[in-house]
């Protein structure tokens, strides 16, 4: 199962943590995994690469995890287009667990 966690501080959203297989099919012909990797990259890009926000990412291949976490102290622009994207992934992401409710679970949880 794949779980993703994100991580709030009070409406904030700071990052998420994606980890685990969904198991829905064989590896390389699982399209669960698929959505939820191109899902990911696609945020991820968006923040460092568009917006320049240098937000955190750790991805460890072995155990099929990757995590991001934003910078604090965002300007209103930045900060604004920042939780649309982590909204919207939020989103997405619940709503393939309505799908598949038994190969994906979306989580919400204070920052540690």
């Amino acid at each position: 199962m794949t779980r993703v966690t994100f991580y709030t501080d009070g409406a904030r959203i700071t990052g998420f943590d994606a980890a685990g297989h969904s198991g829905y099919a064989a590896a390389g012909e699982d399209i669960l995994c698929a959505s939820v990797s191109a899902a990911v990259t696609l945020v991820e890009a968006t923040v460092n690469d568009v917006l320049g926000l240098a937000a955190a990412v750790k991805v460890d291949e072995a155990a099929a995890s990757v995590s991001l976490r934003l910078p604090g102290g965002l300007d209103e622009v930045s900060e604004t287009a920042s939780q649309s994207l982590l909204t919207g992934l939020m989103l997405y992401f619940t709503t393939l667990h309505d799908s598949f409710p038994e190969n994906i679970e979306v989580l919400e949880a204070d920052v540690p």
